[in-house]
């Protein structure tokens, strides 16, 4: 059975390794350039900091002084652990789901988070402008960011930030949500705010063999202990229905994963210094300020420092 064209630019998408930390903007880069030629939309790849483009592809609308559309999506993928994997992460291996090869799945790095959305807004763009030839009364801008899967500071923030930006006269934006099964589609909005924080104590030293007093370890177990409750009463939360029976969603709840420690040189010795990284994504209802607050109150109280990434 051929593949849709639609399909297989997908699949040509997921196979560039734009993975994290050494992505491959620039084969990623001319790829969204070509699609801009084929779909007939004004291109621009900004470089606010060197090798990291923000790529904005622009339908101009018949009223182009009113607020637009944008569009965002990032093009960096997490890094893979491919013996875990079933098929190659960047191959996109296409795999029937029912005998009839009707349908199917594909598997790459990416393919949900966020390369499906970015590419779903070209080939809704496609169909619009070329296929059924309709022109839209707002501007609408595809825009496609780097390193958003490590906290974006050298993409969205810097983009966000410069007249390129202000240019756009932005109405409204969508951006990433949870994957849609169906036609149906579920728009959020709020949004958790991320917290990436790091714990990092110093202590005394010695050999592994001895009694060591005020260790780093020492003050680092606790803020750990800590914040491994504070996750378990927030899925104790999630897991609890509503009163009126239906699920909660993760928007509801603050998650924290313990997802960074670093320490030690070899087995026999003590370290001097050890250090905990926390994954935390807050609620809207969560004052941010004085949740960061907490944290740092936290690591006081054990002798330790922070560091907010």
């Amino acid at each position: 059975m051929s593949i849709r064209p639609s399909v297989q630019r997908f699949i040509e998408y997921l196979r560039i390794k734009t993975v994290q930390p050494t992505p491959d903007y620039s084969t990623c880069t001319k790829f969204l350039q070509r699609q801009a030629q084929e779909l007939g939309l004004n291109f621009q790849a900004k470089e606010y900091v060197a090798g990291k483009p923000v790529v904005i592809l622009s339908w101009p609308g018949t009223s182009p002084e009113l607020p637009s559309i944008i569009l965002n999506s990032h093009t960096d993928v997490v890094p893979v652990f491919e013996e875990f994997w079933d098929y190659p992460p960047f191959e996109a291996t296409r795999v029937a789901t029912d005998a009839q090869g009707t349908d199917f799945k594909i598997y790459a790095r990416g393919s949900q988070d966020m390369k499906i959305v970015g590419h779903g807004y070209l080939e809704a763009i496609r169909r619009l402008k070329v296929e059924e030839r309709r022109q839209l009364q707002r501007t609408v801008h595809a825009v496609f960011v780097p390193d958003e899967e490590i906290g974006g500071h050298d993409g969205m923030q810097q983009f966000v930030e410069s007249p390129e930006f202000a240019a756009l006269n932005a109405g409204l934006a969508l951006d990433e949500g949870m994957a849609n099964p169906d036609k149906p589609l579920r728009v959020f909005y709020g949004e958790r705010a991320p917290c990436w924080v790091k714990f990092i104590a110093r202590g005394n030293t010695g050999h592994g063999s001895q009694f060591i007093e005020g260790t780093a370890a020492e003050k680092l177990v606790p803020i750990i202990d800590h914040l491994m409750q504070f996750r378990q009463t927030q899925f104790q939360i999630y897991k609890t229905p509503h009163d009126d029976g239906s699920q909660r969603t993760l928007g509801e709840v603050t998650t924290a994963n313990l997802t960074l420690l670093k320490s030690g040189v070899q087995q026999n010795v003590v370290p001097e210094s050890a250090t905990a990284g926390f994954d935390i994504r807050m609620t809207p209802a969560v004052d941010y300020a004085g949740f960061k607050r907490d944290l740092e109150a936290l690591a006081e109280k054990h002798g330790a420092e922070t560091e907010f990434v």
